[in-house]
């Protein structure tokens, strides 16, 4: 599909689902007036990442004190089974980010409240899941629709065990739709995982805000901050201490309240 055709497609495909209007509507003006969002900064910011990165196996010993074991050797059944899921699914989503730190910082907050943007087929959810069903806790989860893809609604978790699933709520609308219907539930959470909108701008509202909901001694953890420099500036504009980890030539940055 050339570019021309993928805008037209994807704006007929806005035009039949009126819950997602103010997205149409944020998504019209980004691409007029404010595109370059995306990639703001990001040759500062992935020199700022490899700087300070650690590994994962690093992170989880050193700063979570605890023993690292692989999150797909902690549950090798269901991890089995849920690469089984995707191979099925006919429509491609975002692959998975850090299983194993997402698990162990669920662990670290002995968590009850979860919230999480992004969900796709839902490789973070499993593995945050993985940790709270352990405790009879929730995971919010807040997932923009892949318009183009019709089947893709079917789909959006499908790697999450079933037994699972009691314990996760999915809002399927943009950030600044799900979010306040999610607050609405429960206004304070244990971790933060934010893998939704990449651009600075979109990093920038959402941080804030999800940040004043997250607890003292709570979690706080962002996927691919070496995209742009919104989560370097936004730790330096809030003296905030973060780690940063290195994973399969990505980065994510974690933030301990």
């Amino acid at each position: 599909m050339n570019k021309i055709a993928e805008i037209v497609s994807t704006f007929f495909a806005y035009l039949k689902r009126p819950d997602l209007y103010p997205e149409l509507r944020r998504k019209i003006w980004k691409n007029i007036f404010n595109r370059s969002s995306g990639l703001r900064g990001k040759e500062e910011a992935e020199q700022w990442c490899k700087s300070i990165a650690i590994s994962e196996k690093d992170f989880i010993e050193k700063v979570l004190n605890t023993t690292f074991i692989p999150f797909e050797k902690l549950f090798p059944q269901e991890f089995a089974f849920a690469l089984q899921a995707q191979a099925k699914a006919p429509v491609k989503m975002g692959g998975a980010g850090s299983l194993s730190v997402i698990y162990y910082i669920n662990e670290y907050a002995n968590a009850h409240k979860s919230i999480e943007t992004g969900v796709a087929y839902g490789w973070s959810s499993f593995a945050a899941l993985a940790s709270l069903v352990h405790r009879n806790g929730t995971l919010y989860s807040s997932d923009m629709p892949y318009i183009l893809q019709n089947q893709s609604e079917d789909f959006v978790g499908c790697v999450i065990p079933e037994k699972y699933k009691n314990n996760w709520e999915l809002y399927r609308f943009a950030d600044k739709e799900s979010l306040p219907k999610i607050f609405e539930k429960t206004n304070t959470f244990d971790v933060v995982h934010y893998d939704s909108d990449k651009t600075y701008d979109g990093r920038m509202w959402a941080y804030k805000l999800l940040w004043n909901k997250l607890k003292k001694g709570g979690v706080f953890m962002s996927d691919d901050v070496g995209d742009n420099a919104a989560f370097k500036d936004y730790c330096e504009q809030n003296n905030h201490h973060p780690y940063i980890i290195e994973f399969d030539g990505k980065f994510a940055g974690v933030i301990i309240k």
